[in-house]
């Protein structure tokens, strides 16, 4: 769980994880200026890992990823504590990669009508569609968004891309995703309600705009290495 001034939520999310299924929890606090570490304590997290600084959305999911490995994971599932997303989805999103049917798996707010109806701002859900119609092209596929933070992969996955080398803010988020692709590995997608409201995290239009444009870089940085016009160094092996 990447976690920021997640004080409010972070209980009521660890509550609904199925913890029978589940092995582990691990908790990054990026520099939070509450009580989220506190209340990581208290309900009895034994994982959590405090960054001395704020490093950014990227450089939080860096740390879980790179725990979860070190903790021997076959299977890592990306849960924000600010209970937008429900984790009583984690056993089919579990159960997905565990029968070796998809390798990646995202909860989509677009399928169905989750987003909407959940609360997403009309502006978000409208740029949400046109950069996901914009991405399949580039990119050459057809999910139905590319901006869910719900995702669970295999430990293959993450051993074999060079997500440590991605950017420290939002676009961490789609890198990772064109680096899966660029791999050869396949993404599969459940339907995924989701819920806005004033804890729950969201970045502002500025930073929006900023991301929406580090996404078509991305997108664009993807399409011209598929196509051998650049050797991005985004796909380069993973270093030992």
């Amino acid at each position: 769980m990447p976690a920021y001034k997640a004080g409010r939520t972070l209980e009521n999310t660890y509550r609904e994880i199925p913890h029978d299924l589940v092995d582990e929890v691990v908790i990054v606090d990026d520099h939070s200026p509450d009580d989220t570490v506190e209340v990581a304590r208290r309900i009895g997290i034994r994982h959590i890992v405090i960054h001395p600084a704020n490093t950014g959305y990227g450089g939080n999911q860096k740390s879980c990823y790179k725990k979860a490995l070190q903790l021997g994971a076959d299977i890592v599932v990306m849960l924000h504590p600010d209970y937008q997303y429900t984790p009583r989805l984690i056993p089919s999103m579990v159960y997905v990669i565990a029968n070796d049917i998809y390798p990646v798996v995202m909860g989509s707010r677009i399928l169905g009508r989750g987003a909407l109806k959940g609360g997403m701002p009309f502006y978000k859900y409208v740029a949400n569609r046109l950069l996901t119609f914009v991405q399949n092209i580039l990119l050459d596929r057809k999910l139905s968004e590319y901006h869910s933070g719900y995702r669970a992969f295999s430990r293959e996955v993450l051993q074999r891309i060079n997500f440590e080398d991605n950017s420290d803010d939002f676009v961490f988020d789609n890198q990772i995703l064109s680096q899966i692709f660029m791999a050869g590995f396949e993404i599969g997608e459940i339907t995924c309600p989701t819920s806005y409201f004033d804890e729950a995290s969201s970045i502002n239009f500025r930073r929006s705009v900023k991301y929406g444009f580090g996404v078509l870089q991305t997108s664009i940085i993807h399409f011209l290495h598929r196509k051998g016009i650049i050797n991005s160094p985004l796909y380069a092996p993973k270093k030992s």
